[in-house]
């Protein structure tokens, strides 16, 4: 049987030897069929590749938008966490108002002709609210201890209801106040927050005394302030003891004013050893400057 070739005549040129070259019917059909799948794969890789840029287009686009939301996020966040802190501080203002008046128990006190609609009045935003309360706020306390006759000028330390020795009425701890009472600049953050109590300075391991007669209410770590006692001294007052390195109490232990409850330390949120201390009002932070003699 006579074998079928493809011959190809090769021209080198006008003064070259022709050449003659001969190849197989299943040479040129594997060939062809090497060429189409090279074609294949090339265009499979083609769409791949473009299938790949596509993606990482939108990798891109995503990140992008994942770092405006971010930063969005941060923006949201700072301003829930000044409004925050101006809540905490209306209802620290709100709880002082109270301990003005009696804990809320006003009997025949009669205000400042327009002052409960100041203080009643809606305001357009979070902003003007807080100014306004405050400076209800201000004018009232004003009224309180002021010259004014309409207003009974009521101290808490003077109710007969409220046992003297159960009034958190000595300092805790003595030396330096590193942080007051009220709005500050967060050393953590470098943002501005609510603190609720006072930082007092002291060397690790000071004796911390209770700052009048109650009932330890809790002792034991803390997230925010590590080792911290909460006393109960009736009558809706706490206190709380935070940053501690050694507690010397139980809870459910009753203790005396004056008795060291604990140790001046570091433990918690702390940039070096000392005692935060809080005064709270029906579980409202207030400044703890009222109560403290000497």
């Amino acid at each position: 049987m006579e074998r079928k070739v493809y011959t190809f005549l090769i021209f080198p040129g006008a003064h070259g030897r022709l050449k003659k070259l001969q190849l197989p019917y299943y040479m040129i059909h594997l060939v062809l069929a090497f060429s189409v799948v090279g074609m294949l794969t090339v265009a499979a890789l083609a769409q791949s590749y473009v299938r790949m840029l596509l993606k990482v287009s939108n990798y891109n686009s995503l990140r992008t938008e994942r770092e405006v939301l971010k930063s969005q996020y941060r923006t949201l966040e700072n301003a829930v966490s000044k409004t925050n802190a101006k809540l905490d501080s209306l209802e620290s203002l709100a709880a002082e108002v109270a301990l003005t008046y009696g804990f809320g128990e006003v009997r025949g006190a009669r205000f400042p002709e327009g002052m409960l609609a100041l203080a009643t009045q809606k305001s357009s935003t979070p902003e003007s609210g807080y100014r306004t309360s405050l400076y209800t706020f201000t004018v009232m306390k004003s009224a309180a201890f002021g010259t004014s006759a309409d207003l009974p000028a009521l101290d808490l330390f003077s109710q007969a209801r409220i046992e003297p020795a159960t009034v958190p009425s000595i300092w805790p701890v003595r030396g330096m106040v590193t942080a007051g009472f009220g709005q500050r600049m967060d050393p953590f953050s470098g943002e501005g927050a609510f603190h609720a109590g006072l930082d007092i300075s002291a060397s690790s391991g000071t004796g911390v005394q209770a700052a009048g007669e109650g009932l330890v209410f809790y002792a034991g770590p803390d997230q925010g302030y590590g080792n911290e006692i909460l006393i109960d001294h009736g009558y809706g007052i706490k206190t709380k003891y935070g940053h501690l390195s050694q507690i010397y109490v139980v809870a459910g232990e009753d203790v005396k004013r004056g008795q060291v409850i604990g140790a001046v330390g570091a433990s918690g949120k702390a940039t070096g050893p000392h005692l935060h201390y809080e005064v709270l009002v029906q579980e409202t932070p207030v400044n703890p400057s009222r109560f403290l003699h000497g």
